[in-house]
């Protein structure tokens, strides 16, 4: 099915789904999505738009975030739409519910939404045989987390790495969502030291095993205070880390909303995060003097946004909350409307625009 009918179906269905449940919603549209029935091919990127990073190439720089497919339910549906790449997880070793329902909420009014969802997922097995089982190409990373029940966090993520880096072509490890009690513990400089030393023996005894090693990046959150980023910083220059992702959802950021479930617990995403995870983003890019690639998270609704991350340091930028108001077109508008950012400015690739307002 062509691309422009696809989008043109979910914007009629659209607002059927804002009537349901959040996470009603979302179930009924990964259930559309892997029936095929939406499949469509992308469009070829303009030239401007391919990104050399972390040893691959990327058709364009406009990622899916983590947290829309945490079962790898429908990584090649929506690399159709346009995806550069597409993050599955958050994926923990042993499936989860996660926590209590309510936990997903729309804010229309400020165009955000707020999750206390804690890792709801199948399970590594689960994910690690879908992406298996995947025939098609492209670039697909895995997001992986701790159960919240663990008794060794670190063995937790060492063990996602083993699962499903034989099938990713990134993994990340999650270490900044706030819905799982003292999970961004593991930020700390000590705890994420340990952590990366643990993961690079495990890419170590995988390559041993055959397996290709694949880039490992830890994903930040963007409540972090200057001395945290700058301890994050060190330990990723000094262990040689492949990425940062800057960041995930944010518990602050709250003030001035104006819907009614702005004051819920949990992570809010969305318009509200996108001057704060900026700010973070550019910190960091100066900390780690651009010798580590960054994938830009939080806030993106169009290319002016997009193109601000990239300008203030990332290589990649990802966006999900976006996709609930705006819906899957969105994805090619900011591929177009990027592209001509670019020629607009006299730049030649993403890569000549990286970093320019951040130091």
């Amino acid at each position: 099915m062509p691309a422009p009918i696809v989008m043109k179906l979910f914007s009629i269905v659209r607002p059927v789904l804002h009537r349901l449940d959040p996470e009603v919603a979302h179930r009924l549209t990964l259930r559309a999505l892997g029936s095929g029935l939406f499949k469509a091919e992308p469009e070829p990127d303009p030239a401007v738009l391919a990104v050399r990073v972390l040893g691959l190439v990327f058709p364009n720089p406009v990622g899916l975030a983590a947290g829309f497919d945490k079962d790898a339910l429908v990584v090649d549906a929506m690399l159709g739409i346009g995806f550069g790449f597409v993050e599955v997880g958050s994926t923990t070793p042993r499936p989860q519910t996660g926590n209590a329902k309510p936990r997903l909420f729309r804010l229309v009014e400020d165009r955000a939404v707020v999750n206390r969802l804690g890792f709801n997922n199948h399970g590594l097995a689960a994910s690690a045989g879908r992406l298996a089982g995947r025939r098609s190409t492209g670039i697909v990373g895995a997001n992986v987390g701790a159960n919240k029940d663990s008794a060794d966090r670190i063995a937790d993520y060492v063990a996602g790495y083993a699962a499903l880096a034989p099938y990713a072509s990134y993994v990340v490890v999650n270490v900044s969502s706030p819905n799982t009690p003292g999970l961004r513990a593991l930020q700390s400089r000590a705890a994420l030291f340990e952590l990366l030393d643990r993961l690079d023996a495990a890419r170590q005894v995988a390559a041993r095993a055959g397996v290709h090693p694949v880039p490992i990046l830890a994903k930040i959150a963007p409540d972090l205070d200057p001395d945290e980023r700058a301890a994050i910083a060190a330990v990723a220059l000094e262990k040689k880390l492949d990425g940062l992702i800057v960041g995930n959802t944010t518990v602050a950021a709250r003030k001035g909303l104006k819907s009614a479930a702005r004051d819920e617990a949990g992570g809010l995403s969305g318009a509200p995060l996108f001057a704060p995870s900026l700010a973070v983003l550019r910190d960091m890019y100066r900390l780690t003097a651009g010798r580590i690639p960054l994938i830009g998270v939080g806030g993106i609704a169009s290319a002016a946004d997009a193109y601000a991350k990239i300008r203030a340091g990332a290589s990649l930028v990802q966006l999900y909350t976006a996709l609930v108001f705006e819906g899957p077109g969105l994805v090619r508008r900011i591929k177009r409307e990027l592209a001509d950012l670019l020629v607009r400015d006299g730049l030649a690739s993403v890569a000549d625009a990286v970093g320019r307002d951040a130091l």
